[in-house]
């Protein structure tokens, strides 16, 4: 299996990189984690087919995870799209996705798709199968607007995805994150505290307990991307492919 970083980036494209945006294909797996505002371009950029993605992913509804659906829905119906398409995410993303349509372009959310589009809500340690891919989701903390806000540990053809999502610590990023193939975590900041974020020093007291085999950051703010040739991690960088 393989994850392409579509897009790494904070909300505000620190380093001039991408909103959030993961690209997931397997032998029988095509999916989407998150589907921030500049997705679509993104996706274009790398030549991704989004005709063969089966499912996206939303961890929260702030613009930089979210705001891509209705481009990418758009250009789904304008390219004659005929895949269902499976959107899921927190409770209330059976409304949310009808008002940012609506926000981003009038009458959309009312237009009959050419495809069967299935938005299903999650709740946190939900678990549920999406064909061959089983989400189980746990709540992170990021703030009081914008959520509710889950992380997802993601098992597909014999693979442990997690993505912890934007969050301060919680314990539940452990459960989440143990022993899994490939944990993809927030380092907004090296070590300076942004409440709702979680910083490297932060995450680093507890990567023991979590014990995944790879760790990828991400979503990395200007005060982590200049220090990122001085540190022993993995940084995602836009485009770039992990292979697990």
């Amino acid at each position: 299996m393989q994850l392409r970083f579509v897009g790494c980036g904070d909300a505000f494209g620190s380093g001039g990189r991408f909103n959030t945006c993961f690209h997931v294909t397997g032998k029988r797996v095509n999916f989407l984690i998150d589907c921030g505002a500049s997705s679509l371009v993104a996706m274009k950029r790398f030549e991704i087919e989004r005709d063969e993605i089966d499912l996206i992913l939303i961890t929260h509804f702030h613009g930089d995870h979210f705001a891509g659906l209705p481009f990418f829905l758009l250009d789904a119906q304008f390219s004659r799209r005929t895949r269902p398409l499976v959107i899921a995410g927190p409770a209330g993303i059976e409304t949310k996705l009808p008002q940012v349509m609506e926000a981003m372009f009038e009458h959309s959310s009312k237009t009959k798709q050419r495809y069967d589009l299935s938005v299903v809500a999650l709740a946190p340690e939900d678990v549920r199968n999406f064909g061959e891919v089983t989400v189980r989701a746990y709540p992170v903390v990021h703030g009081e607007s914008g959520g509710p806000f889950l992380s997802f540990r993601i098992e597909a053809e014999g693979r442990i995805i997690t993505y912890g999502a934007d969050t301060e610590w919680t314990d539940a990023l452990i459960p989440a994150a143990q022993h899994a193939d490939l944990f993809i975590a927030e380092a907004y900041t090296y070590d300076r505290m942004v409440k709702n974020h979680l910083s490297l020093k932060t995450l680093e007291a507890h990567l023991p307990a979590i014990n995944a085999r790879r760790v990828v950051l991400t979503h990395m703010s200007d005060d982590m991307l200049g220090r990122v040739d001085d540190l022993p991690y993995t940084m995602a960088e836009d485009g770039m492919v992990v292979v697990f």
